[in-house]
């Protein structure tokens, strides 16, 4: 039998005791992209508000989400980051070389911090709003959305219109029948 090499100490943690996080990594992992997304693809979203929605894939973000687009002006869904695990790939594919998203990255989705006020005005303003300041750069940073939008609509809906019944496509939710088995499907 081997001799045990460390002490068992007579010293146990409580179970409320909090424990810090040490990540033992200094960088994290380069986010892979899963298998069978490609740029162009049609994915069908899981959850959140767009469930059931299709979306055009664009590209793979810093932080591991996906950019996808309805286009907005088809289907009502923004810009707007998703989870891998939250969509279903399909076999439909759009061509997006036309389409430019390189200035979009994960700062482009950032808010406005609310910063506290200490006059007498911010003692009787309502928790969350903005400083006259605040709400002029938050309106200019919505407008650049907004604009980025209609360019990617734009390019988008060119690629679109070239592959018949794709905006019908895009714009029907994706739903499920009583005698439809998903298992059986395919995408």
């Amino acid at each position: 039998m081997p001799k045990r090499t460390t002490r068992i100490g007579k010293w146990y943690k409580a179970d409320d005791e909090n424990v810090h996080f040490v990540r033992r990594r200094k960088a994290p992992k380069p986010v892979k992209l899963r298998k069978g997304i490609i740029p162009g693809q049609v994915l069908i979203l899981l959850a959140g508000r767009f469930r059931g929605k299709r979306v055009v894939f664009l590209k793979l973000l810093k932080s591991g989400l996906l950019l996808v687009t309805g286009p907005h002006k088809v289907n009502g869904v923004p810009l707007k980051r998703v989870n891998q695990a939250y969509v279903i790939p399909t076999t439909t594919k759009v061509d997006v070389s036309g389409v430019k998203v390189d200035q979009i990255d994960d700062a482009y989705f950032g808010k406005t911090r609310v910063q506290k006020r200490k006059n007498e005005q911010g003692f009787w303003a309502k928790k969350g709003d903005l400083t006259p300041e605040q709400r002029k750069v938050e309106d200019e940073r919505i407008a650049k959305k907004r604009v980025t939008q209609k360019s990617v609509d734009q390019s988008l809906l060119a690629a679109v219109k070239k592959v018949p019944h794709l905006k019908q496509y895009l714009g029907a939710r994706f739903t499920l029948g009583r005698t439809q088995q998903p298992h059986e499907l395919i995408f």
